[in-house]
């Protein structure tokens, strides 16, 4: 069993949720669906690996500062199979 990531909500209003994700060596944020529209800004570079439903596991190159945009419904689960910690902000979009 991974270790669970760790999540700070910084805000939390009606037009969005932002929420800094903290994920150790080892650590995975567990299988779940994106229910809004999002933003992931990186705040460090590292390798994320991400697992489709299906299993199918691809690597996400982070590079800090370098934000993408993603759609609401997408199901994953995201690893940090690395050896740094992997640090980004999700800006979900609620309006």
């Amino acid at each position: 069993m991974p270790l669970a990531a760790k999540s700070d909500v910084q805000i939390d209003n009606d037009e969005v949720r932002v929420t800094e994700w903290r994920l150790a060596p080892g650590a995975a944020t567990g299988h779940h669906t994106h229910g809004m529209d999002y933003v992931i800004v990186p705040v460090a570079d590292g390798d994320m690996t991400i697992v489709a439903p299906d299993g199918s596991r691809s690597i996400a190159k982070l590079k800090a500062g370098q934000s993408y945009f993603r759609k609401a419904g997408v199901q994953h689960d995201v690893l940090n199979e690395s050896t740094a910690e992997i640090v980004f902000l999700e800006v979900e979009l609620k309006a």
